[in-house]
């Protein structure tokens, strides 16, 4: 099986609790989408825990993990910070004594995985394009031009990156960013059964809308 997870942005009380309900065996797979930083109170925290995680495990570049590698590489400061990377550097400190093993992490994330019946990816897919021709970025930060296509794709997309209330489930695409951030759900995605887990992240009235002013 495959256990796909989406994305986290800096919330590790969700993520631990959707982790204490996913059991896979040694054969199994643990994808996780990306977005793992920016917004939420413990981005440091998150990577700590994805780092000490052990099994089958694929991580993701999501579009927040691309800016905060800009930003450490003196680029793009300005809109790391304005969408939600001073969160994520309050969580670290600042950088006086950044982790050379997350530097590690975030440059080793994978654009996408692809399965002889799945396509996991962050963003989406340009329709039309060959995978291997696709822009680096389309695989980030593409939105409505993927997720609404009407054509059908090759193999089932997995996808995050477009927070959704509820899993967007068609035969061809999933959506699995459910918010947990903005105080909805964090998602896991089984595969091939296409089962959910799901655990909440209520925010209260202030939290939400400090959050919501930093969305991109």
């Amino acid at each position: 099986m495959i256990y796909a997870i989406g994305d986290i942005h800096g919330c590790l009380d969700p993520l631990r609790r959707l982790m204490d309900q996913i059991h896979p065996s040694e054969t199994d797979e643990v994808v996780f989408m990306g977005d793992y930083v920016d917004r939420g109170p413990d981005s440091k925290g998150v990577i700590d825990y994805l780092l000490g995680l052990k099994g089958r495990l694929t991580f993701l570049m999501g579009n927040h993990e691309r800016m905060f590698l800009d930003y450490l590489q003196g680029k793009e400061r300005f809109l790391f910070l304005y969408n939600g990377g001073t969160e994520t550097m309050e969580s670290y400190a600042g950088l006086s004594s950044f982790p050379a093993a997350h530097l590690d992490f975030l440059s080793c994330l994978r654009l996408y995985y692809d399965t002889d019946e799945y396509l996991f990816v962050h963003g989406g897919t340009r329709p039309g394009i060959p995978l291997e021709q696709q822009d680096p970025k389309d695989l980030l930060w593409i939105r409505e031009e993927f997720y609404a296509f009407p054509g059908r794709y090759p193999k089932t997309v997995v996808f995050g990156h477009t927070p959704m209330r509820e899993v967007l489930m068609a035969e061809d695409r999933i959506g699995i960013d459910t918010a947990c951030v903005y105080g909805n759900k964090l998602t896991c995605l089984i595969l091939p059964s296409r089962e959910l887990i799901q655990v909440s992240n209520p925010l209260d009235n202030a939290s939400r809308a400090a959050i919501l002013g930093s969305r991109r």
